[in-house]
Protein backbone atom coordinates (compact mmCIF):
# COMPACT_ATOMS: atom_id res chain seq x y z
CA UNK A 1 0.00 0.00 0.00
CA UNK A 2 0.96 3.35 -0.86
CA UNK A 3 2.53 5.05 1.89
CA UNK A 4 0.31 8.35 1.97
CA UNK A 5 -3.03 6.00 1.58
CA UNK A 6 -1.58 3.87 4.38
CA UNK A 7 -1.32 6.93 6.50
CA UNK A 8 -4.28 8.94 6.03
CA UNK A 9 -6.27 5.20 6.33
CA UNK A 10 -4.86 4.98 9.79
CA UNK A 11 -5.48 9.04 10.69
CA UNK A 12 -9.26 8.19 9.54
CA UNK A 13 -9.36 5.44 11.78
CA UNK A 14 -7.59 6.46 14.76
CA UNK A 15 -9.64 9.79 14.60
CA UNK A 16 -13.14 7.87 14.07
CA UNK A 17 -12.60 5.54 16.52
CA UNK A 18 -11.06 7.92 19.25
CA UNK A 19 -13.28 10.68 19.06
CA UNK A 20 -16.39 8.25 18.82
CA UNK A 21 -15.08 7.03 22.09
CA UNK A 22 -13.98 10.44 23.82
CA UNK A 23 -17.52 11.84 23.19
CA UNK A 24 -19.07 8.65 24.71
CA UNK A 25 -16.84 9.72 27.69
CA UNK A 26 -17.84 13.25 27.62
CA UNK A 27 -21.81 12.50 27.68
CA UNK A 28 -21.03 10.56 31.02
CA UNK A 29 -19.60 13.18 32.64
CA UNK A 30 -21.13 16.33 31.27
CA UNK A 31 -24.67 15.55 29.54
CA UNK A 32 -27.32 14.31 30.45
CA UNK A 33 -27.23 13.02 34.14
CA UNK A 34 -23.96 14.14 34.09
CA UNK A 35 -21.80 11.78 36.93
CA UNK A 36 -24.35 11.58 39.41
CA UNK A 37 -26.78 10.01 36.92
CA UNK A 38 -23.67 7.82 35.56
CA UNK A 39 -22.71 6.81 38.82
CA UNK A 40 -26.58 5.90 40.28
CA UNK A 41 -26.80 3.36 36.96
CA UNK A 42 -23.39 1.89 37.23
CA UNK A 43 -24.57 0.97 41.00
CA UNK A 44 -27.87 -0.26 39.46
CA UNK A 45 -25.86 -2.76 37.04
CA UNK A 46 -23.64 -3.56 39.93
CA UNK A 47 -20.53 -1.41 39.13
CA UNK A 48 -19.58 -0.36 42.76
CA UNK A 49 -19.13 1.79 43.52
CA UNK A 50 -21.26 3.95 41.12
CA UNK A 51 -19.25 7.11 41.26
CA UNK A 52 -15.60 5.99 41.12
CA UNK A 53 -16.76 3.58 38.25
CA UNK A 54 -18.32 6.46 36.55
CA UNK A 55 -15.26 8.78 37.28
CA UNK A 56 -13.31 5.75 35.85
CA UNK A 57 -15.44 5.61 33.10
CA UNK A 58 -15.46 9.02 31.93
CA UNK A 59 -12.02 9.74 32.45
CA UNK A 60 -10.72 6.61 30.49
CA UNK A 61 -13.08 6.90 27.41
CA UNK A 62 -12.13 10.71 27.09
CA UNK A 63 -8.45 10.16 27.54
CA UNK A 64 -8.17 7.13 25.55
CA UNK A 65 -10.38 8.18 22.64
CA UNK A 66 -8.04 11.63 22.72
CA UNK A 67 -4.67 9.55 22.48
CA UNK A 68 -5.66 7.04 20.29
CA UNK A 69 -7.06 10.26 18.20
CA UNK A 70 -3.77 11.96 18.30
CA UNK A 71 -1.53 8.80 17.83
CA UNK A 72 0.03 8.96 21.51
CA UNK A 73 1.06 5.64 22.96
CA UNK A 74 -1.15 3.90 20.40
CA UNK A 75 -1.61 0.66 22.10
CA UNK A 76 -2.07 1.17 25.87
CA UNK A 77 -4.64 3.91 24.44
CA UNK A 78 -6.35 0.54 22.94
CA UNK A 79 -6.06 -1.07 25.62
CA UNK A 80 -7.88 1.28 27.66
CA UNK A 81 -10.48 1.15 25.32
CA UNK A 82 -10.62 -2.58 25.20
CA UNK A 83 -11.03 -2.64 28.79
CA UNK A 84 -14.06 -0.50 29.22
CA UNK A 85 -15.43 -2.10 26.27
CA UNK A 86 -15.53 -5.70 28.11
CA UNK A 87 -16.47 -4.14 30.77
CA UNK A 88 -20.20 -2.37 29.00
CA UNK A 89 -20.08 -5.61 27.26
CA UNK A 90 -20.41 -7.87 29.71
CA UNK A 91 -22.27 -5.94 32.41
CA UNK A 92 -24.66 -4.42 30.01
CA UNK A 93 -24.94 -6.13 26.82
CA UNK A 94 -23.87 -9.31 26.89
CA UNK A 95 -27.72 -11.03 28.14
CA UNK A 96 -29.11 -8.81 24.93
CA UNK A 97 -27.98 -11.09 21.87
CA UNK A 98 -25.59 -9.46 19.26
CA UNK A 99 -27.78 -6.87 17.41
CA UNK A 100 -27.13 -3.12 18.84
CA UNK A 101 -30.96 -2.26 17.86
CA UNK A 102 -31.53 -5.09 21.07
CA UNK A 103 -29.03 -3.27 23.21
CA UNK A 104 -26.62 -6.43 22.19
CA UNK A 105 -23.12 -6.78 22.41
CA UNK A 106 -22.21 -5.79 19.00
CA UNK A 107 -21.12 -2.25 19.79
CA UNK A 108 -18.64 -3.35 22.30
CA UNK A 109 -17.20 -5.85 20.31
CA UNK A 110 -16.83 -3.60 16.97
CA UNK A 111 -14.90 -1.02 19.28
CA UNK A 112 -12.67 -3.61 20.80
CA UNK A 113 -12.20 -5.28 18.10
CA UNK A 114 -11.23 -1.99 16.12
CA UNK A 115 -8.91 -0.92 18.90
CA UNK A 116 -6.88 -4.14 18.93
CA UNK A 117 -6.65 -3.85 15.39
CA UNK A 118 -5.24 -0.34 15.36
CA UNK A 119 -2.58 -1.28 17.99
CA UNK A 120 -1.19 -3.86 16.32
CA UNK A 121 -1.19 -2.36 12.33
CA UNK A 122 0.34 1.01 14.59
CA UNK A 123 -0.62 4.21 14.41
CA UNK A 124 0.66 5.31 10.87
CA UNK A 125 3.49 8.12 9.90
CA UNK A 126 1.11 10.86 11.09
CA UNK A 127 1.01 10.08 14.80
CA UNK A 128 2.87 11.56 17.86
CA UNK A 129 4.07 8.15 18.17
CA UNK A 130 5.90 8.76 15.03
CA UNK A 131 7.17 11.72 15.71
CA UNK A 132 8.63 10.99 18.85
CA UNK A 133 10.56 8.07 17.32
CA UNK A 134 8.44 5.33 19.03
CA UNK A 135 5.93 4.06 16.62
CA UNK A 136 7.98 1.10 15.76
CA UNK A 137 8.37 0.25 19.25
CA UNK A 138 5.14 -0.28 19.68
CA UNK A 139 3.44 -1.67 16.44
CA UNK A 140 3.16 -5.10 15.05
CA UNK A 141 3.04 -8.01 17.87
CA UNK A 142 4.02 -6.13 20.82
CA UNK A 143 0.90 -3.38 19.88
CA UNK A 144 -1.11 -6.25 19.58
CA UNK A 145 0.17 -7.91 22.91
CA UNK A 146 -0.39 -4.43 24.85
CA UNK A 147 -3.75 -3.75 23.23
CA UNK A 148 -5.18 -7.26 23.55
CA UNK A 149 -3.64 -7.78 26.74
CA UNK A 150 -3.49 -5.34 29.02
CA UNK A 151 -7.05 -4.54 27.61
CA UNK A 152 -8.10 -7.86 28.32
CA UNK A 153 -6.75 -8.58 31.75
CA UNK A 154 -7.63 -4.91 32.76
CA UNK A 155 -11.44 -5.87 31.79
CA UNK A 156 -11.33 -8.75 33.36
CA UNK A 157 -9.66 -7.64 36.62
CA UNK A 158 -12.08 -4.88 36.66
CA UNK A 159 -14.93 -7.12 36.83
CA UNK A 160 -13.48 -9.48 38.96
CA UNK A 161 -12.94 -6.84 41.75
CA UNK A 162 -15.73 -4.64 41.00
CA UNK A 163 -18.70 -6.38 39.78
CA UNK A 164 -21.56 -7.35 42.10
CA UNK A 165 -25.02 -7.47 40.19
CA UNK A 166 -27.73 -7.01 41.73
CA UNK A 167 -29.84 -10.07 42.68
CA UNK A 168 -33.19 -10.96 40.82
Amino acid sequence: MDGDAFNLAMLILRVSLGLTFAAHGYQKRFLGGKIEGTAGWFDSIGMRPGKLHAQLASITEMGTGVMLALGLLHPFAAAGMVGVMIVAGYTVHRDNGFFIVKEGWEYTFIIAAMAIAAAGIGPGEWSLDHAFGIADDLDGWVGLAIGAGIGIAGGIGQLAAFYRPPAD
